[in-house]
């Protein structure tokens, strides 16, 4: 086992809503697990030998524990399936210790959460970080419906409720959440962030830049890349600066598939273009950007791509490696 992963024992599952489960590991031995800073996420190695990505939502100052929780998706590729049949309280998991592509931005007079769904995750443990350390933020949950909605009692109990708004699909107009109301008025040192289903995301990032909020302020984190047309890719050749050996990329292979066929291993987790593992530095050419990591500023640098999916819209890209 390397030293970034760690062997865990599911102390609790809980069913949390219609189609959530929360889990809470914890270690062999009792001892506390790795510090993670508020918006972390762990890789989970399950059962079936997926690998899936989940938010730590338990707080950065409960060093015993690490809680996740996992939406049963409709069309779920394995992952959410895999832990909601497969894992039960007493299992040992293999988890990576905490990363974090979601930090809370330092110096920031005010934060604005805004949680879809089972996006609430690391939300939830931002707000308990924020409201330990005084700092000022209101948190913004939209579900479907209550019943789909994960923790409300420990929402409505936390000493920070008044700072929470519910928001539900099937409920009154009035208490609807409203972007362009919400994000208009914003003071310049107030930093926004949000996280869930893509289409909510979507909403949310666009109204905030047409409310002239700048990238640098925006905040956010995708749980699922979605669907793409791949029938029309072709072949490209990477040079590895480091060796000055080309490597060809067929139309049916990304990036870090072929180098591996190559000899050139590239680390990856969630292979969708989401946790950033695998970005890797350009030298030459230009990316086409398939990946849901990269701001759209630094995407449009083009110094910098995720090869787990992303592809060249030149003949050759030169990579630092």
């Amino acid at each position: 086992m390397s030293e970034s992963t760690m062997t865990v024992r599911v102390a609790r599952r809980t069913a949390e809503a219609d189609d959530i489960v929360s889990f809470e590991l914890a270690s062999l031995d009792g001892r506390d697990l790795p510090a993670f800073d508020a918006g972390a996420h762990i890789d989970v190695h399950l059962p079936t030998g997926l690998v899936r990505q989940y938010s730590i939502l338990s707080a950065p100052y409960e060093p015993s524990r690490y809680q996740i929780a996992v939406l049963r998706e409709a069309e779920s590729r394995g992952g959410s399936a895999g832990m909601h049949d497969a894992v039960r309280e007493g299992d040992e998991l293999r988890v990576s210790v905490p990363r974090n592509h979601f930090a809370l931005a330092s110096g920031a007079a005010k934060h604005v959460l805004l949680a879809g769904g089972i996006g609430l995750t690391p939300l939830l443990c931002m707000a308990q970080h924020l409201d330990r350390d005084g700092e000022a933020f209101e948190l913004h949950y939209c579900a479907r419906s209550r019943a789909r909605a994960a923790f409300l009692e420990r929402l409505a109990n936390a000493p920070w409720a008044p700072r929470v708004q519910l928001h539900f699909d099937d409920e009154a107009e009035q208490q609807r959440l409203h972007l362009d109301t919400l994000l208009k008025d914003a003071t310049p040192d107030t930093h926004l962030y949000v996280c869930g289903p893509q289409g909510f995301m979507n909403a949310v990032l666009d109204a905030a830049r047409a409310n002239a909020w700048p990238e640098h302020r925006l905040h956010y984190e995708f749980f699922a890349a979605p669907a793409v047309d791949t029938s029309c890719d072709g072949a490209f050749e990477v040079c590895l600066a480091r060796s000055n050996k080309l490597v060809p990329i067929p139309a049916d292979r990304t990036v870090t598939q072929a180098l591996a066929d190559a000899g050139v291993d590239i680390p990856v987790s969630c292979e969708q273009g989401i946790c950033g593992t695998c970005i890797t530095r350009v030298i030459d050419g230009e990316p086409e950007h398939r990946d849901l990591f990269l701001s759209p500023e630094e995407q449009a640098r083009n110094d910098r791509f995720l090869p787990c999916c992303s592809r060249s819209k030149t003949s050759r890209l030169v990579l630092d490696l």
